[in-house]
This record gives structure tokens, C-alpha cells and sequence, in this order.
């Protein structure tokens, strides 16, 4: 199973396989010609009063995943598509975020990698 993150501003590779973008909203300033994004998975990221909260505050970064990670129990039906997806190939989660340690792609590879 390969799960890989990385930028949605990074240039695509040939390797990332599908590509899936995993926020509420989509980034900016980027056009979906230039994001190459197979799926927009909008429905499996953080809820909007969760993203506010966090607002890429590294402080909240271990609270953020437990909070994260119980709304992720409530989100069957996208997280069945997630995991569909990455059973059919490589799969790349792509994400908004400058901060590359602290968002919500690094806590669904670890999602993906231990089920």
C-alpha cells in the first residue's frame, strides 16, 4: 500500500498515482489544470469549526489529532473511498497547508498505514 503526501503546489509527478486533494477548501490561487487533482475528497477533512480552531497552530497539533481523529469516526462513507482508492494503487493525499509536519494529510497516511 503507498500512501504518500505532499503540497498541492508542488509540481505532479508521474509517480503520485492518483491524486487526491483532502481539504474543505479548495487552494488558492491554483487552477484545477495546474493542481491535477483526481479527487476531491472535500467531505474527509476537518470540519470547519475544527480547521478554525486549529488554524495551523503547532501548540494545538497533538489536541488537534485527537479531535481530528474522532470526527474521522464519523466519516464512513468517504473514508471507505479513501481506502477503495489507495487498494487500486499508489496514492498521493494532497494538501493546502505550508506547514508540512502539522495537517490533516499527515494524520490520514497514518490512518491508511496502520488499517
Amino acid at each position: 500500500m503507498s500512501v504518500r503526501i505532499k503540497r498541492v503546489y508542488l509540481v505532479p509527478e508521474d509517480t503520485d498515482g492518483t491524486r487526491i486533494l483532502v481539504d474543505r477548501l479548495w487552494p488558492r490561487g491554483l487552477t484545477k489544470e495546474r493542481a491535477k487533482v483526481d479527487l476531491w475528497l472535500k467531505d474527509i477533512a476537518p470540519s470547519t469549526e475544527l480547521r478554525k480552531w486549529f488554524a495551523h497552530d503547532a501548540a494545538k497539533w497533538v489536541e488537534f489529532q485527537e479531535r481530528y481523529a474522532e470526527e474521522l469516526k464519523s466519516k464512513g462513507e468517504p473514508l471507505a473511498l479513501l481506502k477503495q482508492k489507495v487498494s487500486q494503487g499508489p496514492v498521493t493525499l494532497v494538501y493546502g497547508a505550508k506547514d508540512e509536519a502539522h495537517n490533516e494529510a499527515v494524520i490520514l497516511q497514518r490512518v491508511l498505514r496502520h488499517k
